[in-house]
């Protein structure tokens, strides 16, 4: 690590092309599944991204957990939507799947659906995938799931972050592997990682420098 830091200095390159951070994608693809993945500045930029892509807007209601820290639930309101809280299940202090699944069935009877489901993998401990997954399929709600304490952690031999359609992780500080600061996204749907990966870098068009059609963000790593 310490070769990689004063390489960094004698090339006198440190941007967001330096073949590490693809380096980095590629290895942490290869552990997640195969999944293809973009590294971002933290996991609320994930989440953040993650949402957009399951076209969260304003006035959308979305599911999230009632135990988990606040950036799972902040970037819910960053694009104008409404949180509604799930309890936790006694075994795993994760979203309980048969509440979940009630509030799902109530939602559906009053043509009120959410948007998406957020579902948090605290402590490294993974919530219970299998009947979360079958309760949103019923009723088409797409889920994000928050693996940013859970990178290593397998449900039934799946890593965290790879059952629902889009993950993310977080490399903070606290976090099992770290960069200091930083996240990553994970998606099966390659267009999606590459529309992340675009708005990640203040949606810069590949053509004239300083045109641009859609709304970016300084989120990548």
């Amino acid at each position: 690590e310490q070769e990689y830091v004063l390489d960094a200095f004698r090339s006198n390159w440190r941007s967001s092309v330096l073949p590490n951070l693809v380096a980095f994608e590629r290895d942490f693809s290869a552990m997640t599944a195969g999944r293809p993945c973009v590294a971002l500045s933290s996991g609320t930029a994930g989440m953040h991204l993650g949402l957009r892509l399951l076209e969260v807007g304003p006035g959308d209601a979305v599911f999230c957990p009632s135990l988990t820290f606040v950036a799972s639930v902040n970037p819910v309101g960053y694009l104008g939507a409404r949180p509604v809280f799930i309890d936790s299940d006694r075994a795993s202090w994760n979203m309980d799947p048969s509440l979940l699944a009630a509030a799902l069935e109530d939602r559906a009877k009053r043509g009120a659906l959410p948007k998406a489901v957020i579902v948090v993998h605290l402590y490294g401990q993974s919530a219970d995938m299998d009947p979360i997954m079958e309760a949103c399929r019923r009723y088409d709600v797409p889920v994000l799931e928050d693996a940013a304490e859970a990178v290593g952690t397998l449900y039934k031999g799946k890593p965290a972050g790879t059952i629902a359609p889009v993950g993310v992780y977080s490399f903070n500080g606290n976090k099992i592997i770290t960069t200091t600061s930083g996240g990553m996204l994970s998606s099966d749907n390659r267009e999606w990682v590459e529309r992340a990966r675009y708005w990640s870098q203040q949606a810069r068009e590949p053509r004239v420098e300083y045109h641009h059609v859609d709304v970016g963000y300084n989120y990548r790593m």
